[in-house]
C-alpha cells in the first residue's frame, strides 16, 4: 500500500511531480487467473470437452505459433476435426490476400465520430477475413493511443482520446465478431513509439533492451487502459501484448498488467497473444499471463527453436509449470472459437495467402488444407468504403470555394495525386518514405497496410468527373518540377515548357505525410516539400485548394495564405480514395469529419516527442532507453489546454461543413439517486471490470439544428469537467465523454442523447485502487469542437 500511496505524488502546475524511482519496476501478480467463460458459458463447456481429449503435446502446440499459410498459425488436430487457426493482419484489410478490399484507416474511422460507421467497418472487414479463411483478425488498435504526434502507428488507431478510442474499439470488436471472426485488440500497453520498440545490439555485442515506457498508475488507468476496457467489455476474443517494456518489464511478461489489471481487474476471459517476436523467455511469460506465443519461434520467424512448444511441454513434465496453467491457456483460446461458431463449416484458408506468405506447411509437420482463391469483395463493401472515406474527410478551411461548381479548367499539382509507382502496397514497401514518394497515399505502411486489388487515385477520379462536365484537366505531379520551375509552371513564359495554359479556374494541390510501422515520423510537416508546392501554386493561383493524404497531425504553415481557399484532410482513405474525394469536392457528400487529434501551429509547440538521441543510439547500457510519461494525463488537447490553447492551429473535434449548425436546450437527468462515491463492491467482475462501472448515472440531451441551406451531418460532442468537481490535482479541466453524428435536412432539428456511465464520470483513486466519483458538481458542455461550448449545464 505504501507504493500505491506514493504513486499519488504531489502535483505542480497541473502535472505530477515525477519520481523516477516509483516506475522502475512492476510488482509481480501471480498466478495467472483462470477463465470461467463469463458470457461465453456454452462455448466454455465445449472448450472444456475439447480440452479433455488433448495430450500434453497437443496442448502446448495449441498455444505455440508455427509456420503456415497465414501471418500466424496454430496447427490443427485431425482426430478432433480441428483444422487449426489462421491469424492475419491487419486493422484495415486482410493484408496477406488477393481480391480483398482495402478500407479507410482507423484514423479515418475515428474522424467520422460515427458509431454506425465504426460498427459497419468492423463487420465488413470481418466478413472478408472470414471469406478468406482467417479465424483471427489482428485488430483493432487501442494502442498507440496517440500520446505523441510523431508516433509512426497512430494512424492505425482511432484518435488521441481514450473515450473516442474506447467507443471506436468496442464498436469495431462487435462488428468483427458479429461476422464470425475473432478480434485481437492491440497493442497492450504503453506502445506509443516505434523507435527502439524491440531490443537492439550494441557494437560490443551487448543487448540493449526495448524502450521502457514508465507510466504512473492513474495515468495508466485513465488514458491507456481505458479503451482496452471498452474492447474487453465488447467481448474481444484476444488482446495482443506489446513490444515495449512497461516500468522495466516487457509487455508480454508484465504480470501486473496481464494478470492483475487485464485478467483480474477487467475480468478478461479471452487469451493474451504476443506481438510477433515479443516473447523473450519461456516459463516467465507463461506464468505472467501470456497465453499464445506468436509467431512461435524466437524472434520474428520460426527459423529458431521456440521458448514455448517442446520447452513448455518439458516445463510441465518437470513440474516447473502446473499443467493447469496450460489448460487455462487452451480454454482461453478455444472458448471464443466455439462461441463464434468457427467449428462449423468455417472456410479453408485461401490459397493466395499461402502464395504470398511462401509457405503452407507447419514446422510441426502439419500440412494445412487450403481452399480456392476467392473474391471476397462485394458491391456493398465498395460503396461503404467510398462513403466512409468521404464522411471521414475533415474540412479545416473553406472561404467559399467548396463545393466546386463545375469548373471548366482544373489544374492538379503534387505527387500525391497519381498512381503509386512502386507496385502494390505491401509490408516491405511500407518501410521507406522514399518508396512512396510518387503516388497517392491511401494506406500507411507496415503490417497494418493493405494489398490493393485496385486503387482509384484522385487524378483518375477528377478526370472522370471533368469528362462528365466537359472540363479541361491539366496536371504536374512532380514536386521538384513544380518547386524548381516555380511560378513559370502555372503562368507560362517563353523559357518553360511545363505550363498550365490557359490559367486554371481552380488549382488542386495534393500533398502527403507518410507513416509506417517500424519508424516514427521524422517531421510533422508535409513531406517531399509539400509546403513549397502549395506556396508555389498559391503564388500564381488565387483559388488554391489543398488536399492532404496521410498521417495526422500535420503542420499546415500555408493555412493563412489568402490564395489557399480550402484545405481538406483525407488521411488514409482506402481503395476508393479518388471517388470519395470527388464526392466531397463537388458536394455530393457534405464533409462531416472532425479531427480526432489536435493540430498544433508548429513542431516547436507540439506535445511530447519520441524518445531518441545519439547518446541512446550509441549506448552500451542495456537499460538506457527510458521514457517517463511525466505529462501524466495531459496529452493532445489536454496538453494544449495547459498553454491556454495558444499553440493550437485546429483543435480536437474541429471540422467544417458546407452548412451550419446550432445547439440548444441542454437538459440533464439523473438516473440514480445519491450514487455512492465508489462502485458497488459486491457487484460481480464482468468483462470490462466491476459491473457497476457500466451503470448509467445520467443522461444529457440537446437539440441540434441545421441552420444552413444544404443537408449535412453535425457532430455534437459532450465534455465533462471533473477537475472543478473535486478530482485530484493533475486532472484535465475538460474531457470528452460523449459524441454523436446526426444527419439533418436544412432547417431540421433533432434531439441527441448522451449516456454518462459511472466510469465516464470517475477518476482512478490510486490509494483505494478503485474508480471514484468526485465529490462536487460536475459541469458539462456540448459543442462542435474542444474548448468551444455551445450549451452548458451541470450534473446536479
Amino acid at each position: 500500500m505504501a507504493l500505491l500511496a506514493a504513486l499519488a505524488a504531489s502535483f505542480v502546475g497541473g502535472v505530477a511531480a515525477w519520481d523516477p524511482s516509483l516506475y522502475t519496476s512492476s510488482p509481480a501478480v501471480l498466478p495467472s487467473p483462470n477463465t470461467t467463460g463469463i458470457g461465453w458459458e456454452e462455448a466454455f463447456a465445449k472448450a472444456k470437452d475439447f480440452l479433455a481429449e488433448l495430450t500434453l503435446e497437443e496442448k502446448t502446440a495449441l498455444v505455440t505459433g508455427t509456420t503456415g499459410p497465414c501471418a500466424g498459425n496454430i496447427i490443427g488436430i485431425e482426430r478432433l476435426n480441428f483444422t487449426g487457426l489462421c491469424l492475419q493482419d491487419g486493422p484495415l484489410a486482410i493484408r496477406q490476400a488477393t481480391y480483398a478490399s482495402v478500407f479507410p484507416a482507423g484514423v479515418n474511422a475515428g474522424a467520422s465520430f460515427d458509431r454506425e460507421l465504426l460498427y459497419k467497418r468492423g463487420l465488413y472487414i470481418g466478413e472478408e477475413f472470414k471469406g478468406k479463411g482467417s479465424e483471427i483478425m489482428l485488430g483493432p488498435v487501442a494502442g498507440p493511443l496517440g500520446r505523441t504526434p510523431w508516433g509512426g502507428r497512430n494512424w492505425e488507431g482511432f484518435g488521441a482520446d481514450p473515450y473516442l478510442s474506447g467507443i471506436a474499439n468496442a464498436e469495431t470488436v462487435r462488428g468483427i465478431q458479429d461476422a464470425g471472426v475473432q478480434a485481437t485488440t492491440k497493442h497492450y500497453i504503453g506502445n506509443e513509439q516505434e523507435t527502439q520498440r524491440n531490443p537492439s545490439t550494441a557494437d560490443d555485442g551487448t543487448t540493449i533492451e526495448s524502450v521502457s515506457t514508465n507510466i504512473d498508475d492513474r495515468t495508466m488507468h485513465e488514458l491507456y487502459v481505458f479503451p482496452f476496457a471498452d474492447a474487453v467489455r465488447a467481448g474481444s476474443a484476444s488482446i495482443m501484448c506489446s513490444y515495449n517494456r512497461l516500468n522495466g518489464s516487457y509487455g508480454c511478461q508484465n504480470s501486473k498488467m496481464l494478470n492483475g489489471v487485464l485478467k483480474e481487474e477487467l475480468g478478461f476471459q479471452g487469451y493474451v497473444m504476443s506481438d510477433w517476436g515479443a516473447v523473450h523467455s519461456g516459463v516467465a511469460t507463461i506464468e505472467s499471463g501470456l497465453d499464445m506465443n506468436m509467431p512461435g519461434g524466437i524472434g520474428f520467424t520460426n527459423s529458431t527453436p521456440s521458448f514455448w512448444g517442446a520447452n513448455a511441454t518439458a516445463a510441465v513434465t518437470n513440474g516447473t509449470i502446473p499443467e493447469s496453467r496450460i489448460d487455462d491457456m487452451v480454454l482461453r483460446i478455444m472458448t471464443p472459437y466455439f462461441h463464434l461458431g468457427q467449428d462449423k463449416s468455417f472456410p479453408l484458408v485461401d490459397k493466395s495467402s499461402a502464395d504470398i506468405n511462401g509457405v503452407a506447411k507447419s514446422n510441426f509437420g502439419y500440412d494445412f488444407e487450403l481452399g480456392p482463391i476467392v473474391d471476397v469483395r462485394t458491391e456493398e463493401h465498395t460503396q461503404f468504403i467510398r462513403e466512409a472515406a468521404a464522411n471521414s474527410t475533415v474540412l479545416v478551411k473553406n472561404t467559399g470555394s467548396l463545393p466546386l461548381k463545375k469548373p471548366k479548367n482544373i489544374a492538379v499539382f503534387g505527387n500525391d495525386a497519381g498512381d503509386f509507382v512502386a507496385g502494390l502496397y505491401s509490408l516491405t514497401a511500407g518501410f521507406s518514405a522514399d518508396t512512396v514518394e510518387q503516388g497517392t497515399l491511401a494506406s500507411g505502411g507496415g503490417s497494418g497496410t493493405g494489398r490493393f486489388s485496385y486503387l482509384v487515385t484522385p487524378l483518375e477520379a477528377i478526370k472522370a468527373k471533368a469528362k462528365e462536365d466537359g472540363a479541361l484537366v491539366q496536371f504536374i505531379l512532380d514536386n521538384e518540377v513544380i518547386t524548381t520551375d516555380g511560378i513559370d509552371t502555372i503562368i507560362p513564359t517563353e523559357d518553360t515548357m511545363d505550363t498550365i495554359v490557359p490559367p486554371a479556374d481552380v488549382c488542386l494541390v495534393f500533398i502527403k505525410s507518410w507513416a509506417t510501422e517500424g519508424y516514427d515520423r521524422a517531421t510533422l510537416e508535409p513531406q517531399h516539400n509539400g509546403t513549397g508546392v502549395v506556396n508555389t501554386v498559391a503564388a500564381a493561383c488565387n483559388n488554391t485548394i489543398v488536399i492532404h493524404n496521410g498521417a495526422g497531425p500535420v503542420i499546415l504553415p500555408f493555412a493563412s495564405h489568402p490564395n489557399v481557399t480550402a484545405i481538406l484532410l483525407s488521411h488514409f482513405p482506402g481503395q476508393e480514395s479518388g471517388n470519395s474525394l470527388v464526392d466531397v469536392l463537388y458536394g455530393a457528400v457534405n464533409p462531416s469529419g472532425h479531427l480526432p487529434y489536435t493540430i498544433p501551429k508548429s513542431e516547436d509547440v507540439a506535445s511530447p516527442r519520441i524518445v531518441n538521441s545519439t547518446a541512446l543510439v550509441e549506448t552500451t547500457d542495456p537499460n538506457a532507453w527510458q521514457d517517463p510519461f511525466t505529462e501524466g494525463l495531459f496529452i493532445d488537447y489536454r496538453y494544449y489546454a495547459l498553454q491556454n490553447n495558444s499553440a493550437v492551429a485546429y483543435p480536437f473535434g474541429f471540422g467544417l461543413s458546407y452548412t451550419s449548425f446550432a445547439l440548444a436546450d441542454l437538459a440533464v437527468s439523473a438516473l440514480v439517486s445519491n450514487a455512492s462515491a465508489l462502485p458497488d463492491a459486491s457487484a460481480p467482475i464482468v468483462p470490462g471490470g466491476n459491473k457497476d462501472l457500466w451503470t448509467p448515472l445520467y443522461t444529457a440531451t440537446a437539440s441540434v439544428t441545421n441552420t444552413g441551406d444544404v443537408a449535412g451531418a453535425a457532430v455534437p460532442q459532450l465534455y465533462v469537467n471533473l477537475a472543478a468537481a473535486g478530482a485530484p490535482a493533475g486532472t484535465p479541466a475538460w474531457q470528452l465523454r460523449g459524441f454523436d453524428r446526426v444527419d439533418l435536412a436544412p432547417g431540421e432539428t433533432k434531439t441527441v442523447e448522451f449516456e454518462l456511465l459511472r466510469r465516464d464520470l470517475s477518476f482512478w483513486d490510486v490509494e483505494a485502487q478503485q474508480w471514484r466519483l468526485p465529490s462536487g458538481t460536475i459541469d458539462v458542455q456540448v459543442g462542435f469542437q474542444y474548448g468551444k461550448a455551445e450549451v452548458t449545464g451541470s450534473l446536479a
